[in-house]
């Protein structure tokens, strides 16, 4: 899994697949990380709940979590702002490892 970091935060690949019978991160998926929604991709709700669950997952407000590309495709590209601006090394650290560490897991909350 490729990471970026900008000013604002750390920007990923995901690849989201809808209609689950669960929320789960399955792990990496080529450069991206796949996540498997349980919502449809009808109106936004599979795009609400991605960063809702991202967000749950990395335990940081929904609101740190942006769609920046994708917004109609399954592979989309997310940024995860920084806790605080500017941000520290430890915060660009520890966001940066957290966000390595779903990769290597299946997350299901």
């Amino acid at each position: 899994m490729h990471l970026t970091e900008t000013a604002d935060g750390i920007r990923f690949q995901v690849a989201v697949q809808p209609k689950s019978s669960r929320n789960l991160i399955v792990g990496s998926y080529g450069d991206a990380l796949k996540i498997k929604l349980k919502a449809p991709p009808v109106d936004g709700a599979a795009n609400r709940m991605l960063v809702q669950f991202v967000a749950k997952v990395l335990k940081v407000p929904k609101s740190a979590v942006e769609i920046v590309v994708g917004h109609t495709s399954r592979v989309k590209q997310l940024l995860v702002h920084y806790p605080a601006a500017p941000p520290s090394a430890e915060d660009r650290r520890q966001l940066r490892q957290a966000i390595l560490s779903l990769a290597e897991k299946q997350e299901s909350p």
